[in-house]
Parts: structure tokens; sequence; C-alpha cells
């Protein structure tokens, strides 16, 4: 998970306003800080960006990461979304009111910008990665994936609350040598958490439950910064085996 929020010390905190994973430096699984937090290596890498939903946590660095590319990439980047996400970076952000439309322009080598449908449940690949998406429960169209290598596989939720779909996929796959789910809010907050359609401690821990499949780690992402002392605390207070808060900015191994 890349970097996202910045303390009085001008320092990178644990608090995650933003959402972004990268994956072996470069797939990235979401852009909320892609633009502001990647290293070279990474800007120099990433063409392709999987997204889970349109929320601007979620898309925050995606306009201004294809901007800081647009002279220079020799090969367009990717944006691997749904219709529904599609359509909302193309009428809301990529309209040339907010942001260019990136994907109608080129520069010397070509196309900048281009598109790739994703469909529930339908595998797709993405460099040496295999992505299968599923339909998750939050307040817009948002995909959670199993993702996948030659050698590991790994679960991510996304934003979500009640998620039945997701344990039916999971559960149908092999193990998992890790998971990431959310946990965005602490339990005095249930109703908004079920508003927003996002999980609290005691939600996690009975969606957990839910889970019929061998799982190595289990990483929590997306607590809300305002609440995350809190989150943390009532987390560890149900000792659910092998689960673990996600260091932002840490890269894990599995």
């Amino acid at each position: 998970m890349l970097s996202t929020t910045i303390g009085e010390d001008g320092r990178a905190t644990q608090a995650q306003h933003l959402s972004c994973l990268v994956i072996d430096d470069c797939v990235a699984v979401d852009a909320g800080s892609l633009a502001m937090a990647v290293s070279d290596k990474q800007r120099e890498n990433i063409r392709d960006i999987v997204l889970t939903h349109a929320h601007l946590d979620h898309i925050a660095g995606l306009p201004l990461f294809v901007d800081d590319l647009f002279a220079t990439t020799k090969r367009p980047i990717t944006i691997h979304a749904t219709r529904e996400v599609e359509e909302v970076l193309e009428n809301d952000v990529f309209n040339w009111r907010v942001y260019p439309r990136f994907s109608e322009l080129k520069n010397e080598f070509g196309a900048v910008l281009r598109y790739a449908r994703i469909d529930p449940e339908e595998e797709f690949e993405v460099r040496h990665l295999r992505f299968k998406p599923v339909e998750v429960n939050h307040k817009v169209p948002t995909t959670g994936f199993i993702i996948s290598d030659a050698n590991t596989r790994i679960g991510l939720t996304s934003d979500t609350s009640k998620a039945e779909n997701f344990w039916r996929v999971l559960n149908a796959e092999r193990e998992l040598n890790a998971l990431f789910i959310e946990c965005a809010f602490p339990d005095s907050l249930q109703e908004l958490a079920s508003a927003a359609f996002h999980m609290t401690p005691n939600i996690l821990r009975r969606e957990l439950e839910k889970s019929k499949q061998a799982i190595g780690r289990i990483l929590v992402i997306n607590l809300k910064p305002t609440y995350r002392e809190q989150i943390i605390k009532e987390i560890k207070s149900l000792k659910i085996p092998k689960v673990e808060i996600l260091e932002v900015g840490k890269a894990y191994e599995f």
C-alpha cells in the first residue's frame, strides 16, 4: 500500500486517506495516491492500473499520473475497469472540464490512455498476473479480486460490507497466501458503516467466519484515519487468528 498522508513533520504516516496497492513494482490496483507516492522505478514500470471502483480515494492520483507521463510514455496507460467505472471516469473526470480526456489524445509515440473492460468473474491477465474480478457489496458498483501468479494467490475485498458473493467465489478457489480486507469504521459507528456499505470490527469478525478457505495472512486495510486507533483497539480485542493491520508503505512478500 502506497503512503497517502503527510504528518506535521512532513513525513508519511500510517493514515490511509487514499488507496493504492502496487504489485511487483509494475501493476497498480487503484490509484488514490499513485501520482504522489510511487518511486521512480514504479513510475517507469507501471502502465497497467486495475480499478476496484470510482470513489475519489481510489482514483484521485490517476489523472495526475497520466498527466506526468503524457509526453514520454511509449505505450498507452491501460485502465482495467468495469463499464460503470469507465463511464464515471469519462463523464466526470476526463471530461475536459475537470481534466483532459486523455483517451482522445496522442503523443509522438501514439495513444496515451486506453481502457480494458472488466466483466464479473471473467479472468484476465495483466503482465505476469491473473485477476479474477468479483462483485462486492458497496454503495457504488465495486469489484474485489483474486490475484495470482505462478506461485502466489491473494484476495482483495476493496470497499465492502457483508460480502456473500465474495465468499462464494473465494471458497471455490484454492487456498490464499494472503487476504486484504477492509474495516473502515469502529463498532460505535455501526449505523454509519451500514449506510456507507463498510465494515466495522464485529462485521469483519463475522465475515471472516464465512471463509472455508485456508488463508496464510489476513491484512486489514481502509481504516478511516479519524478512527484508526479505535478500530485497531477493537480488532485486537477480538483476537481473530492471523489478523494484522496493514502497514502503509511496507513491502509485503507472500
